[in-house]
């Protein structure tokens, strides 16, 4: 056996292992803890979730002259550009092609589960963001709610790597090389053009720096999240009568009621835990550094707001997608990933399916480079500051480096590139559900004192004055 293919199914073992035993027992049983100490807050608070969303344009609390405030809203946003993305088009279909329709209802399961450990991610990465003195905007996530929440540094350096290595690299290869693939397909271009073109869009954003990155995703989410759901429901009109067998045979698939789908069961579960973290990524730690950036003035409002961006990546967008695949019915072919989803189009609408998908694999794609690289950058800094270091440099040369990354992905194989991904992920799960789940009385008292201010009907605001001596001496941004 020649070293690479022993490589990949060392990786693909290891994943089977830790995926089967480890991550499903660890994401569905603390959400299952996050929603019962939390009160079911995803089920309980979606009008509150609502009026953040449309009211979050604004921003809220203290600001000076030399801040560049960013809004809730953009901060959503940010985060929703990662969740949006490959996992919406390929994943989903890669789940269906190997889990089965049952793969779906579980990408549901863990949505409505995971919303409650999204919320808590999100609320403490915005009790422990840091202020950039340069520009007064925030920073933070993970690496900053272990080195100040539970001091330990050394578990926000392990995480920082990981999220480095998974988002900053080996993620962004694999959404390069789809973006390139499908662009050059469509267009007749050859994958090093494509490379260099998307390298250039990309640079021309990040050195643009957060606020940038932050304009440009609250423009081009909303935009692209509205056309490819006008799309999706464009068909399942067209096939509405169809519809109530999907749902059936989704979760009589899910549970193995039929005999054909009995034996993959398992598969289903695999695949709708795995690929439906890596759509909405909750628990992963990711989305926290988007969430820390915003100018807001309690913590609990942006947990809120992640909670509300699970559910719009996995029960509308992947829900959409998979509606169109089961209508098509072609997922018991050969074909799979994007392509399973191009054809699944294009046999509902015709061509012009083709070069809608083409245009939506751009945007979703695209903007989920910009989200990942974002969240690189966030963990570049939490390496300086652990170092005693000026971010100014090693952020410049992490700038460098992510564009050739990302040239490098339009041109490579992705032979090994998932399997790195999958293990990646799974050990940034490990490391950050450890912080979350030691941090969490923290959330608790703080979702405890949001809705206190609520029933005395004030819009809630957030002082470290109401912590601990102890507790306020690690928060820096909260006066």
């Amino acid at each position: 056996m020649d070293t690479p293919n022993a490589l990949i199914q060392g990786l693909d073992t290891a994943n089977d292992i830790i995926w089967t035993y480890v991550i499903i027992t660890i994401l569905v049983g603390c959400a299952l803890y996050f929603t019962w100490k939390l009160k079911a807050v995803q089920f309980t608070m979606p009008k509150e979730m609502w009026r953040l969303l449309t009211s979050s344009g604004r921003i809220e609390g203290k600001n000076d002259e030399q801040q560049k405030p960013i809004s809730s809203f953009q901060a959503f946003a940010v985060s929703l550009s990662s969740r949006v993305g490959t996992g919406n088009l390929a994943g989903v279909a890669s789940a269906i092609f190997v889990g089965g329709p049952g793969a779906v209802f579980w990408m549901w399961i863990m949505a409505l589960l995971g919303a409650s450990t999204a919320f808590m991610e999100a609320t403490l990465a915005q009790l422990y963001k840091r202020r950039n003195p340069e520009d007064g905007s925030f920073y933070g996530g993970p690496a900053y709610y272990m080195e100040f929440g539970l001091h330990r540094r050394w578990m926000g350096v392990i995480f920082a790597v990981l999220i480095t290595v998974t988002f900053g690299m080996a993620n962004q290869i694999m959404q390069s090389n789809t973006l390139c693939d499908a662009l050059g397909d469509a267009f007749s271009i050859s994958n090093f053009w494509m490379g260099i073109i998307l390298t250039f869009l990309t640079t021309i954003v990040i050195f643009g720096g957060i606020q940038r990155i932050s304009r440009f995703c609250s423009i081009c989410v909303p935009f692209m999240a509205i056309g490819y759901l006008l799309l999706a429901l464009t068909i399942i009109v067209m096939n509405i009568t169809a519809i109530p067998g999907i749902l059936k045979l989704i979760v009589e698939s899910a549970f193995g009621i039929n005999q054909v789908a009995g034996g993959m069961v398992g598969a289903a579960i695999m695949q709708g835990v795995r690929r439906g973290l890596f759509s909405n990524e909750a628990g992963e730690g990711s989305a926290p550094n988007a969430a820390a950036i915003a100018h807001i003035s309690h913590p609990v409002k942006q947990g809120l707001l992640q909670a509300l961006g699970v559910f719009t990546d996995t029960l509308v967008i992947c829900t959409c997608t998979a509606a169109i695949i089961l209508v098509a019915g072609l997922y018991n072919g050969d074909t799979d990933g994007i392509l399973l989803t191009t054809q699944s189009i294009e046999q509902e609408i015709g061509p012009v399916g083709r070069w809608f998908l083409t245009a939506a694999i751009f945007l979703f794609v695209y903007s989920t480079i910009i989200a990942n690289y974002f969240y690189g950058e966030a963990n570049v800094r939490f390496f300086a500051k652990a170092r005693n270091m000026k971010d100014r440099m090693p952020v410049f040369i992490f700038r460098i480096i992510s564009a050739i990354v990302i040239f490098l992905g339009g041109v490579m194989s992705l032979q090994t590139v998932w399997s790195i991904i999958d293990i990646c992920m799974a050990f940034m799960v490990i490391c950050n559900m450890i912080a979350v789940f030691e941090l969490s009385p923290k959330a608790f008292k703080l979702l405890q004192d949001y809705r206190e201010q609520l029933k005395q009907k004030r819009d809630p605001e957030f002082h470290k004055s109401s912590l601990t001596p102890e507790e306020a001496a690690d928060v820096e941004c909260w006066e």
